[in-house]
């Protein structure tokens, strides 16, 4: 019996000192070589396993690693995770660098091209009289660059300013025998509601500059908006947990002594839907940012298109001008009803008018008569641009289309990269050692991590930075909303366009807004009011009878004066 204990204890001892032996005997020389070529040092490696109890996150067990390789693996799957994050989403967040500067740079040359061909053909059509009055339009296109790059500038209000100050030039140009101060001009744009001197051409082109250049902003700002939520999501902040998961996922194998082993793909798939469980939170938000940023992109290809606003304003412009003039005498008759009537100028000031201005008179505008440039004609030149940038907004909707649910699929995109994970489901690392990984892969989201079986995450404390992100997509999405109706967040107390406002009124609450046709009532302003009060002062009170028939007198002498004038300038 006791020699048969012997025997057995003898033979248990034997069978360990091998087992153990041939254990401690298995080199590292491969993680040596893998381990090297990642850039590290060999000093730290042992040739062979050694025990593993100094191990933090890999298995405790005989290993190639020490705690120093560990640590050095661990910074190694950091950086390399965020290095994928940055990649995979590297298309995306070129596409939106790329087209928003070529959306850009496409729109202020077309705006450039724009002012151009207006400047051309208003020399060519309207020569010195255009040239001594160019401001008001340069005016006109400082303003349009001014909103579109981001400026503090209410459309409406500013295109009512343009034809405010147009009317007043174009009034004082057409009765230059008169002299007309400051509030004199004042009075005369406060009536222009009523007036519509510029026929409905203001009224058509405030809606169709407004709406065109609300969504090519806002477009713009939205491609920008897309590429600044990019690139900050796309540098994650790896969290403790996450950090563990990594390492457990891409170099556990290698301190196993198996550096070839690459993880299971479900395996893969669970540890980054841990680790990116907050930026599959920002796909909702992001997918409605997209569908909202591709309604404004149709609208610039549809009613809003820029080319339809553009190409043609200087022939909109040249119309209104025409209308202007053609309306002159009905015009001026009803400023003075309503304004009173205006001091004569001198004599020098009335002849140099009625010579310098009106023999140059506003022709009516010849779409041939468009001067050409080494380029071609300008207008070739911006349907040029126009095409080319249609092409880009085309490019820039396939693009978007293919950019929703892109951070809730980030996860499979990577864990489908076969640099990154195993072909084999049978023969991949799956956290312990090779073979399957059984587990199921969980849903997308922050809630959905409680039961992830890789990742310890904190479902109660949601990234707060990614919510700022979310939190600025909803706030673009609700301004590219509003550019798709036509209307610019920041701007949405101004007039309606759709009112039926013919030119800029400069109008207060105050304001009188229909023309009083009885003559004693009519306001007289600045010296003619004076003036008038001076008369009623030393004067008896006329009768009604001798009141109309000087009024009326005077409104013949005014009217065969502008008769005189008229036949002259045609």
């Amino acid at each position: 019996m006791f020699r048969t204990q012997v025997a057995f204890c003898t033979l248990s001892v034997l069978l360990s000192l091998s087992f153990g032996g041939d254990v401690k005997s298995r080199s590292c020389n491969d993680v040596r070589q893998a381990y090297t070529a990642k850039g590290f040092s060999l000093a730290s490696v042992p040739h062979q396993e050694i025990s593993g109890e100094h191990l933090r996150v890999c298995s405790q067990g005989y290993t190639c690693c020490t705690s120093e390789m560990e640590n050095k693996l661990s910074q190694q799957s950091k950086m390399e995770f965020e290095n994928l994050v940055e990649a995979t989403s590297q298309n995306l967040r070129t596409a939106f660098i790329s087209r928003h500067k070529k959306f850009d740079e496409f729109f202020l040359e077309l705006l450039d091209n724009s002012q151009r061909s207006l400047n051309d053909m208003f020399v060519r059509t309207y020569g010195k009289l255009y040239m001594q009055n160019s401001e008001v339009f340069q005016d006109l296109f400082t303003e349009l660059k001014r909103y579109y790059t981001g400026g503090n500038v209410n459309l409406q209000e500013m295109l009512n300013d343009f034809w405010s100050r147009l009317l007043e030039r174009m009034f004082q140009l057409l009765n230059s025998q008169y002299q007309f101060t400051d509030d004199y001009l004042e009075c005369i744009s406060k009536y222009t509601d009523q007036l519509k001197p510029f026929g409905d051409v203001p009224r058509k082109l405030k809606a169709q500059v407004t709406r065109a250049f609300i969504a090519a902003r806002t477009f713009v700002q939205g491609l920008m908006v897309g590429r600044e939520v990019a690139n900050r999501v796309a540098k994650v902040n790896v969290s403790p947990g996450c950090s563990k998961a990594l390492t457990r996922m891409l170099y556990c194998p290698y301190c196993g002594g198996m550096p070839d082993l690459k993880p299971c793909a479900n395996y893969c798939q669970n540890v980054l839907k841990g680790c990116l469980a907050n930026q599959a939170d920002l796909d909702p938000e992001w997918n409605l940012f997209i569908d909202a940023m591709l309604l404004v992109a149709d609208r610039l290809e549809g009613p809003f298109n820029i080319e339809a606003v553009m190409e043609p304003l200087d022939v909109k412009i040249s119309e209104a001008i025409m209308t202007m003039q053609d309306n002159s005498m009905q015009v001026s008759a009803k400023v003075f009803q309503g304004c009173g009537h205006p001091k004569p100028a001198g004599v020098g000031r009335s002849a140099r008018g009625i010579t310098d201005t009106f023999n140059a008179r506003f022709r009516p505008y010849s779409p041939e008569e468009r001067p050409t440039t080494a380029a071609g004609t300008s207008l070739d030149r911006l349907r040029i641009v126009w095409r080319t940038m249609q092409q880009s907004v085309v490019d820039i909707k396939e693009k978007l289309q293919g950019s929703k649910k892109f951070w809730s699929s980030l996860p499979t995109s990577i864990c489908s990269d076969e640099r990154v994970v195993s072909t084999d489901s049978e023969q991949c690392w799956n956290s312990h050692t090779k073979g399957r990984y059984f587990p199921e892969v969980v849903k997308d989201g922050l809630t959905n991590q409680q039961h992830n079986p890789e990742v310890e995450v904190d479902i109660t404390r949601p990234d707060t930075f990614i919510r700022q992100q979310i939190m600025t997509l909803r706030m673009m999405t609700t301004k590219l909303r509003n550019a798709y109706n036509g209307n610019d967040i920041y701007f949405q107390d101004s007039s309606d366009e759709g009112s039926g406002s013919g030119s800029g009124s400069g109008c207060t609450e105050g304001c009188t807004t229909e023309f009083d046709f009885v003559a004693t009532d009519a306001p007289v302003v600045s010296a003619d009011r004076s003036d008038g009060q001076a008369a009623s002062g030393s004067s008896a009170q006329p009768t009604a009878s001798a009141s109309w028939a000087s009024v009326l007198s005077a409104l013949l002498t005014s009217l065969a004066l502008q008769l005189v004038l008229h036949w002259q300038w045609r």
